[in-house]
């Protein structure tokens, strides 16, 4: 029933806004004029100052520009249209068109993208770009239409490490029995778990009062969640382990997808691309404004000299687990590994 409320929900406001579909105006490219455009409705839950906003902000541009005011792409932040989770219920109902979602998120949909929850995928940011600029994998984005979406792009979230009220985490030994809050997902419970801690998961926005309580006794995050969420108010220890590069991505209606022409998908990827190089750049700076933040107000003291090759053979066997239990796992994490 809650699925069914967040899809009706989803119309209402659309309705009200947009006449209720997924694209409005035109129904195809083809058809599609300055006067009667095809346009498009994107949903997701960030607000409109993160840099993932802003970088779709750029890509709707792109977008409107190329196709000479052909195609708009019309954005709703701020969770107005429901969760990540909801939206991407309404992408596959026919409600929105678009939406942004953590990559692990759309397992449920195909399980090769269990593979982007999984530790130690790749060997440093630069690797990790590399890897997911590479045509190999902008291919299997869009090679998932007979699941009812492709992916258009990427948005980096940076590497994950661990953070804790006060200690340092250099081996997988330091963590041993600390209650640390993981995203909801089965590859972090696991890794988690893996590495002798104790996985607890909750919604983001409980995160601050469960440290300053003791509920948990550290998280693992990017470096901006020391500043924006407050969590270096409490957390004093930031260890760069750097287990984890999840991408949020860029989905769209595979239904709509199919509407389009050639033509046009190819203006969408192109400006779907250039948003993501510009992502990366206000990326960089979001983290290097969070860690002088982190370390001039808050106190946060960072620890590099991190051992990750012990992390990575103690998460080792859960890798192939994932690769056993989910032959699209194996074939993603071969694609990763071979990927130019």
């Amino acid at each position: 029933m809650k699925k069914f409320a967040a899809i009706a929900a989803a119309f209402g406001l659309l309705a009200m806004t947009l006449t209720g579909c997924a694209s409005t105006g035109a129904s195809t490219s083809a058809q599609a004029t300055p006067e009667n455009p095809m346009v498009l409705t994107l949903a997701h839950g960030l607000s409109e100052s993160h840099t993932v906003h802003i970088a779709m902000m750029e890509f709707a541009e792109r977008v409107e520009e190329g196709t000479n005011g052909r195609i708009q792409v019309k954005i709703f932040p701020n969770g107005q249209l429901g969760s990540e989770t909801e939206n991407m219920e309404q992408l596959m109902a026919g409600v929105i068109a678009m939406t942004k979602v953590s990559a692990p998120g759309l397992a449920t949909y195909n399980e090769a993208y269990h593979t982007f929850g999984l530790p130690y995928l790749f060997d440093d940011t630069e690797d990790f770009y590399n890897k997911m600029d590479s045509q190999e994998m902008r291919d299997f984005f869009l090679s998932t239409g007979d699941d009812g979406f492709v992916t258009i792009t990427y948005y980096t979230s940076g590497a994950r490490s661990f953070y804790t009220k006060d200690k340092p985490i250099r081996t997988p030994a330091d963590l041993k029995g600390l209650k640390i809050r993981v995203q909801d997902m089965s590859s972090q419970t696991d890794m988690m778990e893996a590495l002798g801690g104790v996985p607890v998961t909750m919604s983001y926005g409980d995160v601050y009062t469960s440290l300053q309580t003791g509920i948990i006794d550290g998280a693992e995050s990017n470096e901006t969640a020391l500043t924006t969420g407050k969590h270096g108010e409490v957390c004093k220890v930031f260890s760069f382990d750097e287990h984890a590069m999840i991408p949020d991505v860029l989905v769209m209606s595979a239904q709509i997808w199919d509407n389009i022409s050639p033509e046009d998908q190819q203006v969408i990827l192109e400006a779907a691309y250039a948003s993501t190089d510009s992502h990366k750049v206000a990326w960089d700076a979001a983290i290097d404004e969070a860690i002088e933040e982190a370390k001039n107000d808050m106190g946060v003291t960072f620890v590099e000299d991190v051992d990750k090759e012990a992390f990575r053979e103690a998460t080792s066997a859960m890798v192939d687990e994932y690769c056993a239990r989910y032959p699209g796992v194996q074939q993603l994490v071969d694609l990763i590994n071979s990927a130019e």
